[in-house]
């Protein structure tokens, strides 16, 4: 069976968050598991880029409206990523160091989709799948399925799956010239509220569509961002599959961004040697129990909470733990951790910006990991910080509600709290502080965690049962 996968993302190419890390996992293991799993994504400035050998392997030239341009489809020479890797280059438009964030986003991510129908209508036979993820890619099946010149393809199967429902991808009518010669007959699908809404037009074209954890499902039913009612009507073909993790990438015994490397065996000395390093580097006190947060810094991910969940629980709960902060995003949020941190005298330290190999020695080196997301539709941190015996700190809502079990139920080995406010981030913190003085308690919770299997394995299964039913 051939997959091909289309994505904004694909870790280690490019990356800005947990879509990267799923679209540069599944297809390997895919591969693994006796697939052809490909992976087709726009062709950014990267050092990846350069530093890989590449083949051109199709030229096209297709348009957006009025726009005419040409199209390279180049290939990975060594498949270092153990499946084929496909980059779509459009001169000027594509080819930019940032992933996200330029103003003609939308003109951008609806040329790279003509671009890879484009060039899938030129093979000589068809993929048994098409497999798009988020809104970037959700154009494809109404592409697919009513563009006229597309039609020959509408018998290829399309899944869509959703990593993250807040960001949707919206276009105002004045673009609708964009999308290649369509059936206005079928105007309804494209529409969600007097504009083009690609991700609710991928969920209704789509044959089958999936979102990362079965609990973030059930949460776009009440609340989507606006979607809420499309996803209650189209429940039907939607199915919940939990992301898995890559073990060999986020694996203690073997991480190459870590000096002190550790198993489930030695762990208690191994993470203190990596927090030893950790609290080194930032001037913290490495007897303290030491609580992170490693992501963007917005709303979303509850980081405008943090500043002032800090200062409270220094008041509260007196000066007994450190708090690291790594990540970039808003500039207010940033702001007020820099402020958080001068009034911390010395207890807390931030680190403005993304550092791959910092991110890892932290799940390796820190004792908890802070999680109070207000939207999680699958979180792969915690998962990550599990592997390293990391204790996660989460809100309990989307993914983080499927993988974390509190302490205090049988067989738990994390904690949760219900709401994204400051007085219950603050007293999950106390827990956890409460925790860190009972070393034998720490031992077993770490125990748990490390035995814990995120592996692809169990996701993969399902993917295979969804793309045989098709």
């Amino acid at each position: 069976m051939e997959i091909l996968h289309v994505s904004a993302e694909c870790y280690p190419v490019a990356k800005a968050g947990g879509l990267g890390d799923v679209v540069g996992a599944l297809p390997k293991y895919q591969h693994e598991a006796g697939y052809i799993a490909k992976v087709v994504m726009p062709m950014y400035k990267t050092k990846f880029l350069n530093t890989h050998e590449w083949d051109v392997v199709h030229k096209g030239y297709t348009n957006l409206g009025n726009w005419w341009f040409i199209y390279t489809i180049i290939k990975e020479k060594t498949n270092v990523l153990g499946f084929d890797l496909y980059q779509v280059d459009i001169n000027g438009l594509l080819d930019r160091e940032k992933i996200y964030g330029y103003d003609d986003d939308p003109a951008r991510f609806v040329a790279f989709q003509i671009a890879v129908v484009d060039w899938v209508a030129a093979w000589k036979h068809r993929p048994d799948v098409i497999h798009v993820h988020d809104h970037q890619a959700a154009l494809i099946p109404f592409m697919i399925k009513h563009c006229y010149r597309y039609q020959h393809l509408q018998g290829i199967p399309t899944v869509l799956t959703i990593h993250n429902a807040e960001y949707q991808g919206w276009l105002g009518w004045d673009k609708s010239y964009f999308i290649p010669a369509w059936d206005n007959w079928k105007s309804g699908l494209l529409e969600w509220k007097n504009s083009i809404n690609s991700l609710a037009c991928g969920v209704r074209c789509a044959w089958k569509v999936t979102t990362v954890s079965p609990s973030y499902l059930e949460e776009l039913r009440w609340s989507a961002n606006g979607l809420e009612a499309l996803f209650e009507y189209e429940k039907g073909k939607c199915t919940g599959i939990l992301n898995g993790i890559d073990m060999n990438v986020w694996d203690p015994e073997t991480d190459s961004y870590i000096e002190n490397h550790y198993n489930i065996k030695n762990k208690t000395d191994g993470k203190a040697k990596n927090k030893k390093l950790l609290c080194e580097r930032f001037s913290l006190d490495e007897q303290k129990p030491l609580l992170a947060f490693i992501g963007r810094l917005v709303g979303e991910k509850g980081a405008d909470l943090l500043p002032q969940a800090i200062g409270d629980s220094f008041y509260y709960i007196g000066r007994k733990m450190n708090f690291l902060i790594l990540g970039s995003g808003s500039p207010m949020i940033e702001q007020n951790l820099e402020r958080a941190r001068t009034l911390s005298s010395g207890d807390c330290s931030i680190y403005i910006g993304y550092n791959e190999s910092l991110s890892h020695l932290m799940y390796a080196g820190t004792d908890f990991i802070l999680m109070p997301s207000r939207v999680e539709p699958c979180g792969l941190n915690q998962m990550y910080a599990m592997r390293y015996g990391t204790m996660p700190v989460v809100r309990s809502t989307g993914g983080l509600r499927d993988t974390v079990r509190d302490f205090g139920d049988p067989d738990g080995y994390g904690i949760r709290f219900n709401n994204p406010v400051i007085g219950d981030i603050t007293h999950a913190i106390w827990r956890a502080v409460q925790l860190y003085t009972d070393p034998l308690l720490m031992d077993e919770m770490r125990r748990r965690m490390m035995r814990l299997d995120f592996s692809w394995e169990t996701s993969m299964k399902h993917y295979g049962d969804l793309y045989a039913s098709l």
